[in-house]
């Protein structure tokens, strides 16, 4: 039988040979550890949940840690940004951002200057919003909500992958194993059936 019912039918004998007198001892340990790829890919769901909400939560009291000590601010460019900037990942296309000489006041009015993002080609005197930290230096913008909901499902997403890959590796080791087992026996069977038409 080809094509999609026949894989899914020789899927389902693998998993669940039966009573079937052919099926070997390595036939069953093979679907034993098959369902246990499955079992565990199913049981690794609640865990994976788990971390990932873990991980939301972190995410979102370290957010709110950091906007304690964060503040937005606005920088003035110092000169006129670039009109080509390219990026430096490679593929050498124009990028939207590139960096200029910019000024800022902290909250005590002290005066800062820095590089700054800023579009590519705008003119001197560009308002560029920025992040502040309590001595007045450049930062990164708190995390977002929609960020650390994103990190929290990234983490469930990779631990589940990680368990079910593992149990999969396990599982093609078995069968490696299994496989090989098979291979001695039908060596030696037809060996000793060689052996036997000689007499």
């Amino acid at each position: 039988m080809r094509g999609p019912s026949g894989r899914i039918t020789r899927f389902r004998r693998r998993l669940h040979p039966g009573r079937n007198p052919l099926t070997r001892f390595g036939d069953r340990v093979e679907a034993a550890l098959l369902a246990l790829v499955f079992a565990g890919a199913l049981l690794a769901l609640p865990f994976a949940a788990a971390f990932g909400s873990d991980t939301y939560a972190s995410q979102t009291a370290r957010a709110a840690q950091e906007r304690t000590t964060r503040h937005p601010a606005t920088a003035v460019s110092l000169a006129a940004a670039p009109n080509q900037s390219y990026s430096s990942d490679g593929a050498g296309a124009p990028a939207d951002q590139t960096t200029v000489q910019a000024a800022w006041f902290d909250a005590r009015g002290v005066r800062h200057t820095g590089d700054v993002l800023a579009d590519a080609g705008s003119p001197v005197g560009t308002h560029v919003p920025v992040w502040l930290d309590q001595r007045g230096e450049l930062t990164n913008e708190p995390l977002s909500p929609s960020t650390s909901a994103a990190d929290g499902v990234f983490a469930a997403i990779l631990l589940w992958v990680a368990i079910t890959g593992s149990l999969a590796g396990l599982y093609g080791i078995g069968r490696f194993a299994v496989s090989r087992l098979h291979s001695a026996a039908w060596d030696r069977a037809w060996a000793e059936a060689r052996h036997d038409s000689r007499f």
